[in-house]
């Protein structure tokens, strides 16, 4: 305390020096009457301008600036330009504090802070302060993201796999998913993709291990596709790896190359095979109504037999001969006493047949 208030006397003497002083020892008033010292710094000579000083004359200002530096400015190094490095690394300090303590967060992403790095809290969507680094680091993740991993990695590449009929198929897929949680995805695994990856690989084939091929080919890959995401959420949830599943999807389920063109073939006999059995379905089915029609037909007329045998027996005969004789020529042999028969069916044909020969003589 006493050093301070030495320091303001010291700082009032140099003001208030009448030598020294930049007011000279009787500039009280603006217009410069008084004594022979020098005049007010505000107000301006009788001339209207002042009067230039010599090359060696010093000025109170000069004079007062040198005992400044000479009671403030010890500990710092001479006045040749060197100190300046000083300035320029307290600045760098200071954008270095303010660019690594003041954090962003977009409306997507939350950012992950870790304290000599320790896992400290999760920064969400906004404005958030830390520690500078390297005292503290925030990494940010993108939780919204969907990402994507293919499996087989390259296209062309065969991914085979045994189904529950003891039949190989070549199954590509890929899986969709994002981040759940920052924290386990970044601290729990070491490499979340690659986990994720093992684990689509591991679920796909307890799962294609349980149906058929023709499933795996067929109209069973949705619920090979649901199952495998059930799977792959349950194991990523007992790894707490953070990561929620989007969704399965098959691109491709063939038969290998090596056998396709056999595969190709039993699927064309499987084809054929059903085509006949949907024949030999229907013939059944349509034999079987003609049955069922003679059937019922033959119960009609039964019950019309019993009512009147001589007569339904008769209309049956006339019946079963008209259905007969239709379909074949008839021979009349004149006897005695019996008048002729006039085939007029037969001369009717040779009509016809004489005029399409006619025509075609023309």
């Amino acid at each position: 305390m006493k050093r301070f208030f030495g320091w303001g006397a010291r700082l009032g003497a140099v003001l208030s020096d009448n030598r020294g002083g930049p007011w000279g020892p009787g500039g009280g008033d603006g217009g410069g009457s008084g004594g022979g010292g020098p005049r007010n710094p505000w107000g301006q000579p009788p001339g209207g301008r002042r009067k230039p000083k010599g090359p060696g004359e010093v000025t109170s200002l000069d004079e007062f600036l040198k005992k400044s530096r000479d009671r403030f400015g010890r500990g710092f190094p001479p006045r040749d330009g060197r100190p300046y490095w000083l300035y320029g690394l307290v600045g760098f300090l200071l954008l270095w504090i303010v660019f690594t303590s003041v954090h962003r967060i977009g409306p997507n992403e939350r950012g992950v802070v870790t304290f000599f790095g320790e896992y400290t809290r999760t920064m969400q969507p906004g404005v958030g302060l830390s520690w500078p680094a390297p005292i503290s680091r925030v990494q940010k993740l993108d939780v919204e993201e969907i990402r994507t991993i293919t499996i087989p990695d390259a296209a062309g590449t065969e991914n085979l796999i045994l189904t529950g009929d003891q039949n190989v198929i070549d199954l590509a897929y890929s899986v969709r998913w994002n981040i759940k949680d920052p924290q386990r995805f970044l601290f729990q695994i070491k490499e979340p993709e690659q986990t994720i990856r093992e684990v689509a690989e591991s679920a796909m084939r307890a799962v294609v291990a349980r149906v058929s091929l023709d499933d795996a080919i067929g109209a069973g890959r949705a619920e090979v596709e649901q199952s495998v995401e059930q799977n792959m959420q349950q194991l990523l949830d007992d790894y707490g790896a953070g990561v929620r599943v989007q969704g399965i999807a098959i691109n491709q389920s063939v038969p290998p190359a090596a056998v396709n063109e056999a595969f190709l073939e039993v699927s064309a006999a499987q084809q054929r095979a059903q085509s006949e059995m949907n024949n030999a379905r229907a013939y059944a089915l349509q034999i079987t109504a003609r049955a069922q029609g003679d059937a019922a037909a033959f119960e009609k007329v039964f019950t019309e037999y019993r009512a009147a045998p001589e007569v339904t027996r008769r209309r049956m005969y006339y019946e079963t001969m008209e259905r007969i004789l239709s379909r074949v020529d008839t021979t009349i042999i004149e006897a005695p006493g019996v008048t002729a028969y006039l085939p007029l069916p037969e001369i009717q044909r040779r009509q016809a047949q004489s005029r399409a020969e006619g025509e075609q003589a023309q």
